[in-house]
């Protein structure tokens, strides 16, 4: 099963030197009964776009958190076995729970199929939305607008070997 892992560029490196994702328990997104339902698609690859984006939106959430990593949102793919996986089925339609996943433990970075980072010129509007997430919560319409400019970017796809230029 693919998951999506998401982080920061901090993360990233830490992830890097240690050599593991982790410690665990790892929440992660993925295609999950809930989602395919969410998004009304049998397209797999629309379906893991959803998670993928599911994923960057919790890597803006963990920027928000942390004003000193760089604002750029991460997401780190990942092959893992089915049953290393568990969705919580309480919360499967929870439109804020859609495809999340929990991993029980670490999972090791040679695991990684790919890295999934914003472009340099994202960076204003990431920033922006960092900021503005509290109040976009709150249920601020401006502010929202602000956060859904950081959607507009895609995130560019890079392999795992080049994870050393993305964190240098």
């Amino acid at each position: 099963m693919r998951v999506y892992l998401p982080l920061t560029l901090p993360g990233l490196a830490t992830a890097h030197t240690a050599g593991e994702l982790g410690p665990g328990p790892l929440t992660a997104y993925a295609v999950t009964p809930g989602l395919r339902e969410w998004y009304v698609s049998d397209d797999i690859e629309e379906l893991e776009y959803a998670a993928l984006s599911r994923a960057a939106a919790a890597s803006l959430r963990l920027l928000a958190g942390d004003p000193e990593a760089a604002r750029r949102r991460v997401v780190v793919a990942v092959d893992v076995p089915d049953g290393a996986v568990s969705a919580d089925p309480d919360r499967s339609l929870d439109a804020s729970a859609l495809g999340e996943v929990r991993i029980p433990g670490p999972v090791p970075l040679a695991k990684a199929a790919a890295v999934h980072v914003d472009s340099d010129d994202a960076v204003t509007d990431v920033a922006a939305a960092a900021g503005a997430l509290g109040a976009a919560d709150q249920g601020d319409d401006d502010a929202q607008f602000t956060v859904d400019g950081a959607e507009d970017h895609e995130l560019l796809w890079f392999g795992v070997q080049e994870i050393p230029n993305l964190i240098g």
